[in-house]
């Protein structure tokens, strides 16, 4: 990616942002530290590549920042069921035909569909790195850390969803988020696990299959 596309994306959410903290009102106020939160991941893949950072701890750290906010991306797809707030089924049982419940409609889109996709982006950007940094040239093996990624995500999904657990606060204050952590396992949840990991798989795969047809 350019430094220019960088900083064109940058600018969108920069803008993006703003305008949702001066004219998004509750209940869909959330959008704003959600969207900000699905950001990061992707200004942290901003800055890996195969060669940076030199020093590999360095490099490292700044993979293990990124798998922590890296679920904030494809979390926004959940948010999506915000969208029966807006009760768009009328008397009829048709869906309504009002404007400004489809101006929060494509709200919730334009907030959704670009954090998910280059989130899928700051993936391929951090696999791609590793794989090249340590000269792994077998396809298995960056799609078994492609897979190891997405299941991980998963979890921060539910944890982010059941838990109302933000990555912020793993950060401020570990000791308070880890019981729940510790005791949230169960059949259901490695159900929703699987099913999430899934759909992020079907979209890398997409994504994917595009690029290459390209």
């Amino acid at each position: 990616m350019t430094k220019k596309t960088k900083w064109l994306i940058r600018l969108c959410y920069g803008l993006g942002l703003l305008y949702i903290a001066l004219f998004v009102h509750p209940p869909y106020h959330f959008l704003l530290l959600n969207t900000f939160l699905a950001y990061i991941p992707i200004e942290i893949a901003f800055h890996i590549t195969a060669d940076r950072p030199k020093n590999p701890v360095l490099f490292w750290l700044g993979i293990l920042i990124w798998l922590l906010f890296y679920p904030n991306a494809p979390y926004l797809l959940t948010d999506l069921f915000h969208l029966s707030l807006l009760h768009p089924y009328g008397d009829s049982g048709l869906i309504r035909l009002s404007i400004s419940m489809w101006i929060y409609f494509i709200y919730m889109l334009l907030a959704v569909i670009p954090s998910v996709l280059l989130g899928m982006w700051s993936m391929t950007q951090v696999t791609r790195s590793i794989v090249a940094r340590y000269h792994l040239k077998y396809h298995l093996i960056e799609m078994g850390i492609v897979g190891i990624f997405t299941t991980l995500s998963s979890i921060g999904i539910f944890i982010g969803r059941f838990l109302r657990l933000h990555t912020i606060y793993l950060l401020i204050s570990p000791e308070w988020v880890l019981k729940p952590i510790f005791n949230m396992w169960s059949l259901q949840m490695l159900a929703f696990v699987i099913l999430m990991t899934v759909l992020q798989s079907t979209i890398y795969v997409v994504l994917r299959v595009i690029r290459r047809s390209e």
